[in-house]
């Protein structure tokens, strides 16, 4: 049996054509049915590497029972909320508003003209535990929407539902300019809610956030207080010392079901990769610590390896399952270390990676313990050498050796399933992540990997008339972008310009601004919709300010804006982005510690912030020492541009200021400028040095 999903593009939906539940995709045709058929509509949202969508699947949509009780009583839609972030966003806000939580599997109905009536997450296929299952749920919807006055009390909760969405969007913003206060109190609410002993925010499960330790890298930076630093430090050592941080494979699994990072959920996203890479990328930066640049080499190596496509983009996803069970593939019996490695080695790294006898894994739902472990360490490497009387080099050098031959088994096994689509908004964020890898460790490979990506989703992700799209899959390129595709792949595209210096990118990334704006911007009340404005199947267009598992569309524009205007000198740009922090300013100010990005926009606009012209030859070495220098000094706030000598080349056409920045004395030369004065300039690496960190 197969179903109207047969032939999707997304991995999510194909892994349901097989159910005996005739799902659609969402398409104005199944409203028509459910229309004709006078039947309210069941919408599942998820993804394909979703763990409690497959045990929904697998207890409810696989069943022959459930399925005929949805088919009788339903018109019944499946989305992939990667494929459409936007009706994700939508009705994940309806769940909120209803239930006061959200989580995946989405569950929906909706009346035949997309409003919503109910909205819940995961649900049993029997009832338990105070909570309705499905084969009682599905009755008693269906008796009251058959029921007159049950039908009425459903259609008044859907207008009072749509009511609420809709004065949400016609917020109109505010009359005042975001304040500059709001840096402080971001930065103490996350203090309160830092956990000193094991490093990240809140208790379990406990997420990486990433964006809120690049915010906090930033804060010390312009304050100067060194707590800042030390809560990105603990965090970002206690997660590779965790579970979640995969110490076979490497990357990073999506959280922490504890408050330790030591039981992970098993998860390996994309953006998350990108996110905590440039997270580690800045803290070897600003600190120089070694394990910082480690970890995010480790970081994209798991990239480059498992999740890169032949023609240059990047993956979205791997499951949490394999066969049929969450994080087999990542767990390990003592025997089955015994095994692969010689028996001192493998007791040696059972010790040092904190194997127990009856193991330490426990299984999420059940918290039962299965025998398994979960590799992890409790301190670095160095440390446990001293404790066992061993040189660390030598230790690391044992570790390394097993680590390859674990590896190299584990490989045998069978693979959780790979989403294999490419988002151009999760591509976005890897271009910049390997674009900063590049610059900041020297890598020629990282920005090679950062260029195949960019020029694949320039030459790929575009409709014949040149408008971005927002997937890609088995040599499709489908659904128009988003705010998320255009923003992330801008700040991609700045970075990889500031690694590579090819003007081109910087040329695409204010042409693609040029269609955000056009397709996005609220020309009314200010800030950016999140679907451009001919998405024709949304009950209302939102706009999505809040940072969650990565910064929001509208912080990072707002991000991007500032840097085109200091690339650029159009304050046109900076305006723009003011603009958008005044619209959200009073939700700011509500909650400062949940719009971290957006406040890092704010942090550059208040400065002290830095335009950088190097004006030489690209691969002449004193250009190239100039550019190390730069690159070597944790200063985020700051454009640089490379001048090549000559009356006019390319990027004068772009960034005018740079026409009269000529190298002195034929030797490379820095112009330095800023709060819009300029130092004089240098061809000294010291006097560089000395400009941007204020010391000689």
């Amino acid at each position: 049996m197969t179903n109207r999903l047969d032939d999707a593009q997304s991995p999510y939906l194909l892994q349901h054509k097989d159910n005996p539940v005739a799902w659609w995709p969402w398409c104005d045709e199944a409203f028509e049915v459910a229309k004709a058929e006078d039947k309210p509509v069941f919408l599942s949202i998820g993804y394909s590497t979703c763990h409690w969508c497959h045990v929904m699947a697998h207890e409810s949509f696989q069943n022959i029972e459930v399925a005929g009780m949805m088919n009788m009583s339903f018109v019944n839609i499946k989305v992939d909320r990667e494929e459409r972030p936007d009706l994700d966003q939508l009705y994940m806000t309806v769940c909120q508003m209803m239930t006061g939580r959200g989580g995946w599997p989405l569950t929906v109905l909706l009346t035949p003209d997309k409003r919503p009536f109910f909205a819940g997450t995961y649900l049993p296929r029997e009832s338990r535990q105070g909570q309705m299952g499905m084969l009682d749920f599905i009755p008693r919807v269906r008796e009251m929407w058959n029921d007159e006055e049950g039908r009425a009390k459903l259609l008044s909760s859907a207008d009072e539902v749509v009511g609420m969405l809709e004065k949400a969007a016609q917020h109109e913003g505010g009359a005042m300019a975001l304040d500059p206060d709001a840096l402080h109190l971001a930065y103490t609410q996350l203090d309160r809610r830092f956990d000193t002993h094991l490093g990240g925010f809140g208790t379990a499960p406990k997420f990486p956030s990433p964006h809120n330790l690049l915010f906090l890298l930033r804060y010390w930076k312009r304050t100067g207080q060194t707590k800042a630093l030390r809560m990105v430090e603990k965090t970002l050592q206690q997660m590779r010392l965790g579970g979640i941080f995969d110490h076979v494979g490497y990357g990073f699994h999506r959280y922490s079901t504890d408050q330790e990072w030591k039981l992970p959920h098993f998860e390996k996203m994309l953006y998350d990769q990108a996110m905590l890479a440039m997270a580690y990328v800045e803290a070897f930066q600003a600190t120089g610590a070694s394990v910082y640049e480690q970890t995010a080499r480790e970081v994209l190596t798991y990239v480059l390896r498992d999740m890169t496509d032949d023609d240059g983009g990047f993956y979205s996803a791997e499951d949490a399952d394999s066969e049929g069970r969450e994080g087999t593939f990542y767990v390990w019996t003592a025997d089955e270390v015994r095994e692969v490695l010689s028996d001192e080695l493998a007791d040696l790294f059972m010790r040092v990676y904190r194997f127990e006898k009856g193991g330490n894994f426990q299984e999420e739902a059940t918290r039962r313990r299965t025998g398994e472990n979960i590799p992890h360490l409790k301190q670095p490497i160095a440390a446990t050498a001293q404790e066992l009387g061993l040189e660390p080099d030598a230790l690391k050098t044992m570790m390394a050796t097993a680590r390859e031959q674990l590896f190299e088994h584990r490989d045998q096994r069978v693979h959780p399933g790979k989403d294999d689509k490419v988002l151009t908004d999760w591509n976005g964020l890897t271009i910049a992540a390997f674009a900063q890898a590049a610059r900041v460790f020297d890598e020629p490979e990282y920005a090679a990997a950062a260029r195949r990506a960019a020029d694949f989703l320039l030459a790929t992700m575009r409709t014949d008339d040149g408008r971005l799209l927002h997937r890609w899959r088995n040599g499709e390129a489908a659904i128009h972008a988003n705010l998320d595709d255009y923003a992330f792949l801008i700040w991609g595209l700045l970075d990889l310009y500031e690694t590579t210096f090819e003007v081109d990118y910087l040329h695409e990334a204010l042409a693609l601004h040029e269609q955000l704006h056009e397709f996005c911007w609220d020309g009314e009340h200010g800030a950016y919709f999140f679907a451009p404005e001919d998405t024709d199947d949304l009950i209302v267009r939102q706009k999505e300010s809040y940072d969650g598992a990565v910064p929001s569309g509208n912080s990072v524009a707002m991000l991007n804006l500032v840097r085109l205007g200091r690339l650029t000198g159009d304050t046109a740009y900076e305006q723009q982005a003011e603009a958008i922090g005044q619209y959200f300013a009073e939700a700011v100010m509500q909650r400062p510690a949940g719009f971290t990005a957006m406040l890092m926009a704010l942090g550059f606009i208040l400065g002290p912030s830095y335009e950088i012209v190097i004006a030489g030859e690209a691969e002449a070495d004193d250009t190239q020492a100039m550019l190390r220098t730069v690159r070597s000094e944790y200063v985020p706030d700051k454009v640089v541009l490379l001048r090549p000598p000559g009356d006019a080349p390319p990027i004068t056409e772009i960034a005018a200021y740079t026409e009269a920045q000529h190298p002195v004395d034929e030797r490379a030369t820095a112009y330095v400028c800023q709060d819009f004065a300029c130092e004089q300039p240098t061809t000294d690496v010291d006097a560089l040095r000395e400009m941007l960190t204020g010391s000689s």
